[in-house]
């Protein structure tokens, strides 16, 4: 008998854990999103109360960034086609922050429990990461575009250009612009 409450316990916990993390099912509309995962819109009003960055700039970046994948990573490297020689970066979670970009924030903000396998932290990153880009590259909080170019390139890499000779990258950040502004239309009309 207390064995079968234990794994009844157990079964109770596991299934109430494991929609916490599962992409929403309609990437392409904002309040599907929204209404299911609420407490996701809750952490990004947090963040953009906090860092001035707007919803639809979130959303969009994680879109292009991870898929809305918690534990996203990049693709695994290999020579001859077979022999494994890691990850193409460090990149991982939501907004697939790099190793020292994510210990940078940490250091910042106090954040040492943070985790970027979590939306809220994922959110409240990015949010640091692009105020950090308007006051040190001058771009807009509200400019999808150049965000993701600072974004995906580092401030560095964006104020040396690294990104002009890369149109496939300018394909993306024209995406996440259209992205941004779709998800705000949609927004709007949100109940």
């Amino acid at each position: 008998m207390k064995k079968a409450i234990v794994l009844l316990a157990l079964l109770a916990v596991a299934s109430c854990s494991g929609g916490g993390t599962t992409p929403p099912r309609n990437l392409d509309n904002a309040c599907s999103i929204k209404a299911q995962k609420p407490k996701w819109f809750k952490a990004m009003d947090r963040a953009g109360d906090k860092w001035g960055v707007p919803t639809p700039i979130f959303l969009a970046t994680i879109y292009h960034e991870s898929r809305f994948k918690h534990d996203a990573r990049t693709p695994q490297r290999y020579a001859l086609g077979v022999i494994p020689l890691g990850r193409q970066s460090s990149a991982l979670g939501y907004s697939q922050a790099l190793d020292g970009t994510w210990d940078e924030y940490k250091r910042a903000t106090g954040g040492f429990g943070k985790s970027r396998k979590d939306f809220a932290d994922s959110v409240d990153f990015m949010g640091w990461y692009m105020n950090g880009t308007t006051r040190g590259v001058g771009i807009a909080k509200t400019d999808a575009y150049n965000q993701y170019l600072a974004y995906h390139e580092g401030r560095t890499g964006f104020k040396r250009g690294s990104y002009r000779n890369k149109s496939w990258l300018l394909g993306v950040a024209q995406k996440v612009e259209n992205r941004a502004i779709m998800y705000q239309e949609q927004l709007r009309t949100c109940s």
